[in-house]
């Protein structure tokens, strides 16, 4: 039963590679050719460009010692056969062993430089890969999973090292040997040599072959290794859940899934590689049978005046040199094919343009605080099925403080996301400060506007090095105060290295209110013009939650406050309070204005509130009576 189950989870994991394969991504990097491809993985090459290109050199360098050796062997030999002296052979034996010597130097030199040059340029590709991703907007990351590009990060950037390692050194060892063995077996045997030329053209024909059936075969196994990286990671970072749920056994059955959708495809995959080795081998028997057999024949018949034992000693070093070369021309030609895939990935981040950028003489000051939505619609994709936002038609004052609420999908947070250009507006403008925020620079708009997220990201250290985050030239006595109007100083003080209390990776040593209150602190540290709540206060309870707004009114008035949330507690004390529904404004008004005219905030209310719920409508009908009268 259990195997009935994990085969039909592999089925329905192949089924879904094939159509994530199917659909292909348009972008500059959707048409990639042979020819960009190089030119954009050359360009991380740079300072290890001196020892990329000296590594030919050298291997040329030994390759030609190596194929100038059986040469002199073979006149050693014959020289032997006709009865020189110890003084001749002494000689020769002399010249060979330092022509060896320089060719071990010329292969150890081309070894180190290799070496160098090859992680070297992947150091940069790995850079140039993290640079390119740090330049991304939202919408660029949304076209990447985080997994694929963690697997383009380490095991394509893998792939690519060793196959720029091979092609540097041995993939020009190779062929060179290949030619120079051809060469000079005509020169010592003559028309023999032919049936090398023959081997090699029918061996490079099936060799071109395998390499186009396996080619679509590994684009389709880079997909799943991401798909398999994503269970991994979602398994990972969810494992509290899954634990929670009792859900081991269906993620191991997930996992089994991605895992044997990717070794179906790698068996097939080696199947047809493996067909390399016994056509090396079936070359091999070919040259030697026919070397040896015509060559012995020719020495017999003609009494070695058609040929001398030197000459097929050569003859037969020079074809076992050959087909080494096939060989190992071999192993890195799969090496190569495979990595095409990676570099082709690899070139798709480097490529990928950002879709917002900082406009030629941008603004690099941002005014005030004040924030203007001027019949702003927006939509995630061009081919979304509706609008995430309609007609927003707001304006806020510099310094106001803007309470935003509604229920689970009202666009609350993709509201605010525009403010800081994390996305552009679809239609319509965003302003702050006066001006399109299309017209300022990004890291400027982006230093001005803080935004605080519900589940903001602490980062591996102490506490002081994740607030200064804000501000990298804070001051001990700026993070205090920072930490205090956050309402942090109380839990930090009561920590054993205080300040200097380490964070692990993502914060799992500090609570869920705890977090959320340091994260206010560093975006407090920016001095921003403009400061961005996103629901960051609902781990933390409604006392606290109160002092923490208390703080913002008191010490920074001139900042624009947006505070989104759930809790009508949070936001009834601000100046003006937006309900958002179905990406729609549905009403904007105070706390007691929109409890007497907006049905979404009054029910919000009310569900929040049902004990004083009674006795303050009652105060709300007594004023208005009063107005009345």
């Amino acid at each position: 039963m259990a195997r009935q189950r994990f085969t039909a989870e592999q089925q329905a994991a192949i089924k879904r590679e094939q159509e994530v394969e199917s659909h292909q991504r348009t972008g500059a990097a959707a048409d990639l050719t042979l020819g960009k491809i190089l030119s954009t993985l050359g360009a991380s090459i740079r300072e290890y460009r001196t020892t990329s290109l000296v590594t030919p050199v050298l291997v040329v360098g030994e390759v030609v010692i190596e194929c100038i050796i059986p040469f002199i062997t073979a006149s050693l030999i014959d020289s032997m056969q006709a009865g020189a002296g110890l003084d001749a052979i002494g000689r020769t034996s002399v010249v060979l062993v330092g022509l060896a010597i320089l060719s071990l130097a010329c292969g150890a030199a081309a070894g180190v430089t290799c070496s160098i040059a090859a992680t070297g340029f992947t150091k940069n590709l790995r850079h140039d890969m993290f640079a390119s991703i740090q330049r991304f907007s939202f919408s660029n990351i949304d076209r990447f999973s985080t997994s694929s590009l963690v697997t383009r990060l380490t095991t394509d950037a893998n792939n690519v090292q060793l196959a720029y390692m091979n092609i540097i050194r041995t993939a020009i060892r190779s062929p060179m040997m290949l030619v120079f063995a051809i060469v000079m077996a005509y020169v010592t045997g003559g028309p023999m040599a032919t049936v090398y030329v023959a081997v090699s053209i029918v061996l490079g024909f099936l060799l071109f072959l395998i390499a186009a059936k396996v080619m679509p075969m590994f684009k389709r196994v880079f997909r799943k290794y991401d798909r398999l990286n994503d269970s991994v990671e979602e398994n990972v970072s969810g494992i509290r859940v899954v634990k929670g749920f009792v859900r081991e056994e269906h993620e191991k059955e997930k996992f089994n899934a991605a895992s044997g959708a990717l070794y179906h495809d790698f068996v097939h995959i080696e199947r047809i590689l493996a067909n390399n080795m016994p056509l090396m081998n079936l070359a091999v028997d070919v040259v030697y049978t026919f070397v040896i057999y015509f060559g012995s024949k020719a020495i017999v018949e003609s009494a070695g005046a058609a040929m001398q034992v030197g000459q097929l000693s050569a003859l037969i070093t020079y074809s076992f040199s050959m087909l080494i070369s096939l060989m190992m021309f071999s192993m890195i030609f799969v090496m190569v094919t495979m990595s095409e895939e990676s570099a082709r990935r690899i070139c798709e981040v480097l490529l990928e343009q950002p879709d917002l950028a900082s406009p030629e003489d941008a603004l690099t000051e941002v005014p005030d605080g004040s924030i203007d939505f001027d019949h702003v619609s927006f939509e995630y994709s061009a081919d979304a099925d509706r609008m995430a936002l309609t007609d927003i038609d707001l304006h806020v004052r510099s310094g106001e403080v803007i309470g935003v609420i509604g229920g689970t999908g009202s666009s609350k947070s993709t509201l605010v996301q525009l403010i800081c250009r994390l996305y552009d507006a679809t239609e319509g403008t965003v302003r702050v400060g006066g001006h399109d925020v299309r017209e300022y620079d990004l890291d400027t708009l982006r230093d001005k506007v803080a935004v605080v997220l519900q589940r903001n990201v602490l980062f591996t250290g102490t506490i002081k090095e994740n607030l200064r985050w804000g501000d990298p030239d804070a001051t001990d006595e700026e993070l205090v105060e920072a930490c205090k109007l956050a309402q942090a100083d109380e839990f930090i003080q009561l920590m054993p290295d205080k300040y200097d209390t380490h964070i692990t990776q993502g914060g799992t040593n500090v609570s869920g209110g705890q977090k959320q209150r340091l994260c206010i602190a560093r975006a407090l540290l920016k001095k921003p013009k403009v400061l961005i709540l996103d629901d960051s206060t609902s781990a933390v309870d409604t006392k606290t939650d109160k002092l923490i707004r208390k703080g913002f009114r008191d010490y920074i008035p001139e900042t624009t406050k947006v505070i989104i949330a759930q809790r009508t507690s949070s936001v009834e004390d601000a100046d003006r309070i937006v309900v958002m529904d179905d990406g729609r404004i549905s009403a904007i008004g105070t706390h007691e204005e929109l409890l007497r005219t907006s049905d979404i905030y009054r029910e919000t209310y009310t569900s929040q509130n049902k004990q004083s719920h009674d006795l303050k409508m009652g105060q709300v009908a007594t004023e208005e009576v009063h107005d009345h009268e």
